[in-house]
């Protein structure tokens, strides 16, 4: 699997008109869930700076709602 910069990835979506991003992640039991940004967006989210509603999510707390987006 190919890594791509952060470059790479502002071009790409540059370059593919691209407006929205999805981002994946797994709750604690493995079940695939994902959140929509645009593309307005992205460098935040690859920054670790984007933050998400986690209530809606099974097994959060309420208190522990507010979760973090962090790219691998």
């Amino acid at each position: 699997m190919s890594r791509y910069t952060k470059e790479d990835i502002f071009r790409i979506v540059e370059e593919e008109d691209v407006e929205f991003i999805r981002l994946q992640f797994t709750d604690i039991f493995g079940t695939l869930k994902n959140v929509a940004i645009t593309s307005s967006q992205l460098e935040k989210a690859l920054n670790n700076k984007c933050m998400f509603d986690g209530s809606s999510i099974d097994c959060i707390l309420s208190f522990l709602s507010k979760r973090r987006a962090k790219p691998l």
